[in-house]
């Protein structure tokens, strides 16, 4: 049933934790006009209304509402929000995509947070062609503008940034393994980009890849992925969201098997070696510890020519066998050099079946900052992402 929504007021609650400058998303499919320019966003205190930047997303039935809850919100306290019918005359476009027909670029301000990379990887010379793939991000830029991701290294050189392939798929009764591409099994590629958006709040996109195996007479997609990234205007840092939609593409299922590394992962920026970076999980284990244990969050934090710069990464409460292994590189990888690795690994101990039915999905969370990050920050970050605040509809 669909409602008037002349004006709503809006009451955002915190809960049971603190909430400071939190990304804030409202599903108003239900409510009428369909027309977002027709709405101006005010935060009400003490009778003033004060303008919040705001943007509206389409969604499959109507329209989703996006903005920041700026500043702090202690836990068991609420704030208002009043959504009113009024000529939205906001043009500005803080957060922005651009595509340089190689990439898409998110710019925060004028200062690029990512690059997706949806054209066929240029190798560096004398490198095999095998290596060539499509659909991954790099670079991953810090606020100051550190590049913290590397592709195509030496050492390994199917490591592409942050990616996102299986190491052992079954399928018709084969094995393949789409991670190792000198292997010859099969890749990952980009097929298309469906939909790029901009605004104040928010910048992103939605890319469709295909999984294909390799066989001797012929190539065959087994499995189509889309990738949902959104990035938000928060004050502090680089905040975006990243959700895999994983589906095989023909009735006979796609096992994931079993298998110690796989998934959405991190080859980090080649500054970083086992001297000058760490590591710690939500469950206080640093990068000694750390391999084959679960983790809701982890962050990396290193030495870049820029500064200190570093990764949050969150894992959804809702994702397949959460919390999810962990898979790192300890110390004495690439001969001692301790390059920085990260993988959420999700059938690192038990096997996933994906049937044509049902997509399955994967969501994470990214931050990346300069200086430092602690323990108690990192788990605030957890709490928004894991358990956001409740915001509650009043006409």
């Amino acid at each position: 049933m669909v409602a008037n929504a002349k004006n709503l007021k809006l009451i955002v609650k915190a809960g049971g934790y603190d909430r400071t400058d939190c990304a804030l998303s409202l599903d108003l499919s239900d409510y009428q006009p369909l027309n977002p320019k027709a709405f101006v966003l005010y935060e009400v205190e003490k009778g003033q209304q004060k303008k919040v930047a705001s943007q509206f997303l389409p969604t499959a039935n109507g329209f989703s509402l996006a903005w920041i809850l700026e500043g702090t919100l202690p836990a068991g306290t609420e704030r208002q929000y009043l959504l009113k019918e009024e000529k939205n005359t906001t043009s500005s476009i803080a957060m922005a995509v651009e595509d340089n027909q190689k990439a898409l670029v998110i710019k925060k301000k004028g200062n690029p947070v990512l690059s997706y990379n949806y054209v066929l990887s240029t190798l560096p010379k004398g490198v095999d062609p095998i290596y060539r793939r499509s659909g991954y991000i790099h670079p991953v830029y810090s606020p100051k503008g550190n590049i913290l991701t590397n592709i195509n290294p030496k050492d390994h050189r199917h490591h592409y940034g942050l990616w996102n392939p299986w190491t052992h798929l079954v399928y018709d009764g084969k094995l393949y393994d789409l991670w190792n591409l000198v292997k010859g099994q099969g890749t990952v590629r980009s097929e298309n980009n469906e939909n790029i958006y901009q605004g104040n709040v928010l910048a992103g996109f939605k890319a469709h890849l295909g999984h294909y195996i390799f066989n001797p007479k012929a190539e065959k997609k087994i499995m189509d992925e889309w990738w949902t990234v959104k990035t938000w205007n928060v004050p502090e840092g680089n905040l975006w969201d990243f959700e895999s939609d994983l589906l095989p593409s023909t009735p006979l299922p796609v096992l994931i098997k079993q298998y110690r590394y796989a998934g959405f992962g991190l080859r980090a920026t080649a500054d970083w070696k086992k001297d000058n970076c760490e590591m710690m999980t939500s469950e206080g284990y640093e990068r000694s510890q750390i391999d084959g244990t679960r983790g809701r969050w982890i962050y990396l934090t290193g030495s870049c020519k820029g500064g200190r710069s570093g990764l949050l990464f969150l894992g959804s409460p809702d994702n397949f066998n959460a919390p999810q292994p962990l898979r790192i590189w300890k110390k004495e990888m690439n001969g001692g050099r301790g390059d920085a690795f990260i993988n959420f690994a999700p059938t690192k101990d038990r096997d996933w079946k994906l049937d044509f039915t049902k997509k399955q999905t994967l969501r994470y969370r990214i931050f990346v900052y300069d200086g430092e990050m602690t323990p108690k920050r990192a788990e605030a970050y957890w709490c928004d992402y894991a358990y956001p605040p409740t915001i509650i509809i009043e006409k």
